[in-house]
């Protein structure tokens, strides 16, 4: 129980980064260069930061209805 807890902290930790990461007008993005010209010119990156929000909001949710399941 405690390792999912720890999950769960860990996975909302880097979710809200991720997003705030994808953000063009404000949040991290502008710490970057400025937001504008980062994201037009590195597409790839772009794809990238797309699948790992995926993949961790994916973790988020499982390890969610993991953390409901009463234990004894």
């Amino acid at each position: 129980m405690l390792l999912l807890t720890i999950i769960e902290i860990l996975s909302a930790g880097s979710l809200i980064g991720l997003i705030l990461l994808q953000m063009q007008g404000s949040g991290l993005g502008n710490s970057f260069g400025g937001a504008g010209e980062f994201y037009r010119s590195k597409r790839s990156i772009e794809k990238i930061l797309i699948w790992a929000t995926v993949v961790v909001t994916v973790i988020f949710a499982i390890n969610s209805i993991l953390l409901l399941i009463p234990t004894k």
